[in-house]
């Protein structure tokens, strides 16, 4: 049964997957990617975007936004009605807890032998390096800027004619760009970039019987929600201004 919402909750369902479950293969103890670094943290949750976006598109959602920042810059654009944006972004929320859940489940033996539970949490949800929550809002608002402007950017008119590198690789350039926005912005924030990446498995965090687990820190939970739907609303208007 195709349609939109099925291919928003099962394409965040995997991307979800596939991203906290590199975190967890790298930050859990006894796992055999321990300690394996960021590197390996960015390269995977670029696959997990690709993964995500294609299940998306095959499940109804052509425009596989995964991500309510995307999805209400998609909706500043017109390209969306309100109750479609809505029910896009329950979908996401749903699958990304759906998601941090599969997580839990895959890696089921390495919670007790993990002390830490900022380790624990790092497997679900989004932290700073540095707890300074204006200066955490404004690098989720650039990094998510950054994604959904150049996201724009590929698949504008311009960028997706019949022909052009754009045609038919979409789903790998997000990856790449997702990776790069890791790579060279991540490091302040954990680049959530995405408010249902970090509230669905927060929320799975907060309920999940993990073992050892301390406090989903909602004090800070809604910095990765509010800079990226700014950073979503700024590449939208950006983007009318410019005509893409």
């Amino acid at each position: 049964m195709p349609s939109s919402f099925v291919g928003e909750l099962f394409g965040t369902m995997i991307l979800v997957l596939l991203g906290n479950g590199v975190v967890a293969n790298v930050v859990l103890n006894q796992t055999k990617g321990n300690s394996a670094g960021w590197i390996v943290i960015t390269t995977g949750w670029a696959f997990a975007v690709m993964s995500g976006v294609f299940t998306a598109a095959a499940l109804g959602s052509p425009g596989a936004d995964l991500n309510p920042a995307v999805t209400i810059a998609v909706m500043v654009r017109g390209g969306y009605d309100v109750m479609t944006g809505l029910l896009h972004m329950v979908a996401q929320v749903i699958g990304a807890i759906l998601g941090a859940t599969l997580v839990w489940l895959a890696y089921l033996p390495h919670w007790p032998v993990t002390k830490d539970p900022g380790a624990k949490l790092a497997c679900f949800s989004t932290g700073p390096a540095i707890r300074n929550p204006t200066s955490n809002v404004i690098t989720e608002v650039i990094g998510t800027f950054v994604l959904v402007f150049v996201i724009f950017a590929i698949f504008s008119a311009n960028g997706a004619t019949a022909g052009s590198p754009a045609s038919g690789v979409g789903p790998y350039l997000v990856a790449s760009l997702v990776w790069g926005i890791g790579l060279s912005l991540g490091g302040p924030t954990g680049y959530a970039i995405n408010p249902a990446r970090d509230l669905g498995p927060r929320i799975a965090h907060a309920i999940l019987p993990i073992a050892g687990k301390g406090d989903s820190d909602w004090s800070y939970s809604w910095v990765p929600v509010v800079g990226p739907l700014i950073g979503g609303v700024i590449a939208a208007v950006l983007a009318i201004a410019l005509g893409m």
